[in-house]
């Protein structure tokens, strides 16, 4: 798993000259207001603060307690993205809240709490309950309406637009969950979103937990290979018919090292075979 997720024990950054969100209570729109504004000021900063993680496309700066900053080093557009995750928190859907957006990049709520994945390390959170909770983020997303103006992705964008009626998130890993206090179990790393089918979006989970399975020499191999089988057991969907699609895509990742990208067709396998040994039992 490549994620450029959140991640804990980050380093808080020295909120001087540097504006911050403030509090708000419920229903006090003045505070979201200023929270906003203060947001937009940090857009193009040359210095929004310490380097809080470094992902496949982007870094994620620490602006303060409260704020973060999303920035692509390519100058790839960071807008639509930006509003589909407006749409889904809009809607309930446990994501950071985006208060400004432009370019490349995105000022961001602050999540603070270990990923899924170092909770599954530490052994906090089960392999049962982890799969649980990915079909119910996956089943809960795609159950939000579609936006009905979203701008989707340009011509140079991976992946590019694709049929479907739901919203997806394409790059749904224990990596790219968050447990936090404030929200519960929240899903960062938007970068791939798109309107497509839940069966693809599942398909794509499947495969990069697969990878980590296939990948003899990972210290997570066995317990990826485990929650594999726990989250095909959970889900509701036709992954073996999204599989091919979903195996096609990943391959065209360019954030894939060529090591990764061989271990694709393996892991696609591996699905497979979970899925028809289930079937049979």
């Amino acid at each position: 798993m490549t994620p450029a997720g959140l991640a804990p024990g980050d380093p808080s950054a020295d909120p001087e000259h540097r504006p911050s969100a403030p509090s708000s209570a419920p229903g006090d729109t003045s505070a979201d207001t200023s929270a906003d504004t203060a947001a937009e000021e940090l857009l193009g900063s040359a210095d929004p603060g310490p380097l809080l993680a470094a992902g496949d496309s982007a870094d994620v700066f620490a602006v303060d307690d409260k704020l973060v900053l999303r920035r692509y080093r390519e100058g790839r557009d960071a807008t639509s993205e930006a509003a589909m995750v407006r749409h889904v928190v809009a809607h309930g859907y446990p994501a950071p809240a985006v208060y400004a957006a432009a370019g490349s990049d995105i000022v961001m709520e602050r999540l603070h709490g270990p990923t899924l994945l170092q909770s599954l390390a530490a052994g906090e959170t089960s392999i049962h309950d982890a799969a649980a909770l990915l079909a119910d983020l996956h089943a809960r997303l795609h159950a939000l309406p579609v936006p009905e103006d979203w701008d989707g992705p340009t011509s140079q964008s991976w992946p590019e637009s694709m049929a479907g009626t739901v919203v997806v998130h394409l790059d749904l890993h224990p990596a790219n969950v968050i447990l936090t206090e404030t929200h519960g179990a929240a899903v960062v790393d938007w970068c791939n979103t798109r309107i497509g089918t839940a069966e693809l979006d599942v398909a794509i989970s499947a495969l990069i937990i697969s990878e980590v399975a296939v990948d003899a020499g990972g210290v997570y191999s066995q317990a990826a290979r485990a929650l594999l089988a726990a989250l095909l057991s959970a889900v509701d969907v036709d992954v073996i018919g999204a599989l091919d699609e979903a195996a096609t895509l990943r391959s065209q990742d360019p954030t894939l090292v060529v090591g990764e990208r061989g271990l694709v067709p393996v892991a696609a396998t591996l699905v497979r075979e979970l899925i028809e040994v289930s079937a049979r039992s």
